[in-house]
């Protein structure tokens, strides 16, 4: 018979058809290597991972061996029959009979299923049981042929076959999410891969080392430079906390970090993470981040900072703004992955992925095994209810995993000490001794002040207010709409020079833009009367300085780090932190996710009690004022029986589905000519757009490239997205425009 195939030509890019054989061989050899890699830092038996992952590559595509499969294949027309369902049989009978290489088998393309199915239907869990036309189940026409297509298999990938039988019979300790998660990324991430390579599509690029003894010299270095051009108590401070994080010891799986703004966590935690990953032989650093415009800031510290001579810096340090994560062949391509050594990402793209049962969204995920890990500002990373789970997750890759974990902010919130969040409740040691932490509170304490507006102020009076106080000024509100409507108004009303605007409405370049924009008008000392109007995208991590401050009610936490924003360096001696109630008429919108944090922050206001050591006790409140904003214990549940779809669906950092929407005309006329496009530009250039709003708003799909869509409406590098959409609703509230 003919060599069976894997995958279709494509003569018009060509493409020759792919091997059965090749790509078993292929996904075999990257899968185990990806599972050995893991697998080393897995305390509880890595070599059962890299058998179940092994099994499952090996068969994961048995069923293309069927015959009208490879007629499809042939003749690139037609529609294949389940092409899983052979391979998942095979795993779940004897010679291997091995459930969880079934279950990653059944994965790689449907995502992992809810466990509870298994005892509902335990003769049938993971087959395939639809009809056919002739109204037998798939399961049994496979059945009836699977002795042929083993045989098949055989003859073409023998040593394979052989090797599998030879190797550990074990079984997968227990079900443990995190661990089928991990191991089917390790499968996935091999599978595509190679048909990627197959296809001459972008191939993921293997970073180097982490070598962190040598970026910590670097670092060291860095610093030390930084601290000659001058001494003053400010630059004291930073070199007492970064001494304190470089010099603590590793061996403690976890540590919190609670250091006053502009004390230099950034560079500080990074010194402690590499002394950790020289010590215990770790092989990556995650920096997670609870907005996106803070990755440009701290990627530009660390590119500085760390990169040697011979490197390129993009390869050291990986930046992931937002999500980019596709199923589709053909947009696999642009899918952002874990591959180098730092990687810089936000806190929905971390966490959500562990929460995922999509293999396109888990494909990066084996990555994180033996990782050093940064959560910082970790007060704004996750809502309330998601922290229980994600609280057992960390713990979980700390415990099991061998990572190394650090938890900071400039107003930390030690949410593990409340049982709502970690029963029994924890304590975990701390990076920066009391006597640092107290030293630099008394230095927040002279540094700011904060007070609050008692009216609530309608859109007219809070231009009139912004252009009274003392400039420059940051005002920050609690939806995109709003910071672009008010944007727009004081454009409206004095002249673009006098605002500027930043929030996740502009893609990540336009935000870098504006962003050192924004920054070089602060430089100016004579350039004062302005407003920069955002949302809490840049409350937390950003290193601005500003003369005002202004935050529509939030909490506590959020109000605190607006704090670290205003007369950073101490150049202003009576700087203020206004707190202001909005009245939301008109295109202003509210946030109804912070009712209730903005109440007891209201109470907080009445005792005198808003600075960062109650910043717990506000959080404390909030939960038992109103319970939890969605139901922690059914994540929790559904994580400990494998209800895969429950978590990734309940799990969701952002309240909504979000869709790529690209904002650039001529990349998308690259995309649409077929052009070779660089995954990072398809994030520079791109938004997130909710997807209940695809159809409202229009959204193109780009022609060829499923889960990419063309922006259709206005869009500029002030208002973002959200020019166009401020038209669409000004239409529909009043039948005019407001830009």
């Amino acid at each position: 018979m003919k060599e069976p195939l894997a995958h279709s030509a494509r003569p018009a890019s060509g493409v020759p058809t792919q091997p059965y054989a090749e790509h078993v061989r292929n996904v075999i050899e990257l899968a185990e290597k990806h599972a050995k890699k893991a697998g080393e830092y897995y305390r509880k038996g890595g070599e059962r991972l890299v058998h179940a992952v092994r099994l499952a590559a090996e068969f994961h595509d048995l069923g293309k061996l069927d015959d009208v499969n490879q007629r499809v294949l042939e003749t690139n027309s037609g529609k294949m029959l389940n092409h899983v369902d052979a391979g998942v049989s095979t795993l779940l009978k004897e010679p291997f009979r091995d459930g969880a290489a079934a279950l990653l088998a059944y994965s790689h393309h449907q995502g992992l299923p809810d466990y509870v199915d298994a005892k509902l239907n335990p003769k049938s869990f993971l087959r395939d049981r639809q009809t056919l036309v002739d109204g037998k189940p798939l399961m049994e026409y496979v059945d009836s042929l699977l002795s042929t297509y083993q045989r098949v298999h055989k003859e073409y990938v023998p040593s394979a076959v052989s090797g599998a039988q030879r190797l550990y019979t074990g079984r997968l300790p227990d079900k443990n999410a995190m661990l089928f998660r991990i191991a089917l990324s390790c499968l996935v991430d091999a599978d595509h891969h190679d048909t990627a390579r197959n296809y001459r599509q972008a191939v993921p690029y293997q970073g180097p080392k982490l070598r962190p003894s040598d970026r910590l010299a670097l670092l060291d270095a860095h610093v030390q430079f930084l601290s000659q051009s001058g001494i003053n108590d400010r630059s004291a401070l930073r070199n007492r906390v970064y001494e304190a994080c470089s010099g603590a010891d590793p061996q403690p799986g976890m540590y919190a970090c609670d250091s006053p703004v502009g004390t230099g966590k950034t560079t500080a935690v990074m010194a402690h993470l590499l002394r950790a990953a020289a010590e215990k032989g770790l092989r990556r650093v995650f920096v997670i981040l609870p907005f996106t415009n803070i990755i440009d800031q701290s990627v530009e510290i660390y590119r500085r900072a760390l990169v040697g001579l011979g490197e390129r810096a993009e390869d050291v340090i990986g930046a992931h703004h937002h999500r980019a994560e596709f199923e589709d062949i053909e947009s696999r391509q642009f899918t952002f992955l874990w591959h180098a050594p730092i990687v810089v990402t936000t806190a929905v793209q971390f966490f959500e992925s562990l929460a995922s049962n999509q293999p396109a969204a888990l494909r990066k995920v084996h990555q994180l095994p033996g990782s050093a890990i940064f959560i910082d500002e970790a007060h704004a990373a996750l809502p309330a209810h998601l922290w229980p789970q994600a609280w057992r997750w960390l713990r979980e890759l700390e415990h099991d995993w061998r990572c190394h974990i650090v938890l900071g902010s400039g107003s930390l919130t030690r949410f593990w000490e409340l049982e709502e969040f970690s029963n029994p409740p924890v304590s975990i040691p701390e990076l920066v001794s009391p006597e640092i932490r107290e030293g630099a509170s008394m230095y927040e304490k002279n540094r700011v002040k904060y007070r609050a507006r008692p009216d609530v102020v309608s859109l007219e009076e809070l231009v009139d207010w912004v252009g009274n106080l003392g400039g420059p000024r940051l005002l920050i509100v609690n939806t995109v709409q709003s910071a672009a409507v008010i944007a727009a108004e004081i454009k409206r009303r004095f002249g673009r020079e006098f605002v500027e605007h930043l929030s996740t409405a502009l893609c990540p370049r336009d935000r870098k833009n504006s962003l050192e924009w924004v920054k070089s008008r602060l430089e100016n000392e004579s350039d004062h009367n302005w407003t920069l109007v955002a949302t809490s995208c840049v409350e937390a991590g950003v290193n601005l300085s500003f003369r005002t401050g202004m935050r529509e009610r939030c909490s506590l936490n959020s109000l605190i780090q607006i704090g670290g924003r205003v007369n950073r360096q101490g150049e202003y001696r009576d700087a203020v932190v206004w707190d202001f109630r909005l009245r939301h008429e008109g295109l202003l919108r509210p946030n109804p996710t912070f009712d209730t944090s903005a109440r007891v922050l209201g109470d907080l206001f009445k005792r005198g009690s808003v600075a960062p050591e109650y910043c717990t006790e506000s959080m404390r409140n909030e939960i038992r004022s109103e319970g939890m904003k969605g139901d922690s214990k059914a994540i929790l549940d559904a994580e400990r029986i494998l209800k895969f779809p429950v978590v990734a669906e309940e799990f969701n950092v952002i309240d909504s589905n979000t869709v790529t929407a690209i904002v650039d005309e001529d990349l998308v006329r690259r995309l649409e000519d077929r052009e070779k496009v660089d995954r990072n530009l398809i994030q520079a250039l791109s938004v997130q757009i909710w997807g209940y709003r695809k159809e409202e708003l229009a959204l193109n799909p780009i022609a060829g490239f499923p889960g990419l869509y063309c922006w259709p409406l206005l869009y500029n590098s002030f208002l973002g997205y959200m020019a166009g959409v401020l038209q669409v609703e000004a239409h529909k509230l009043q039948g005019g425009s407001i830009v």
